[in-house]
């Protein structure tokens, strides 16, 4: 991953609301989710989550398929992992510091 492109896609989770988005439909997983479920669940206005889902889509943190007048939202999965990547490139002296996830580790 180059640092442009990293840097866009920590901007692109930089951002409270988008990142609440990002995380549920990474719950969501394969199956993905359309915008008026997201909307519902989360309460968000139609036009503030459709610029915060183009955001996810330009940064490549999501797919969308069209499904006839529909747009279903996917994670990319492999964005998240080349981020991971690049993040952690050479952590500890390559000596693999990395923490174990836990459930204490994990924040809402």
């Amino acid at each position: 991953m180059k640092f442009a492109d990293a840097v866009q896609t920590l901007l692109a989770l930089g951002q409270e609301t988008r990142l609440t988005v990002f995380r549920l439909i990474v719950q969501k997983g394969d199956t993905g989710v359309y915008p008026s479920r997201i909307a519902e669940e989360l309460g968000i206005p139609p036009a503030t989550l459709s610029f915060h889902l183009k955001e996810l889509h330009r940064a490549q943190l999501v797919s969308v398929e069209r499904q006839s007048r529909k747009l279903l939202y996917r994670p990319r999965a492999d964005s998240v992992d080349e981020l991971m990547e690049f993040l952690l490139f050479n952590c500890c002296g390559g000596k693999g510091c990395a923490p174990k996830r836990t459930n204490k580790s994990r924040s809402k």
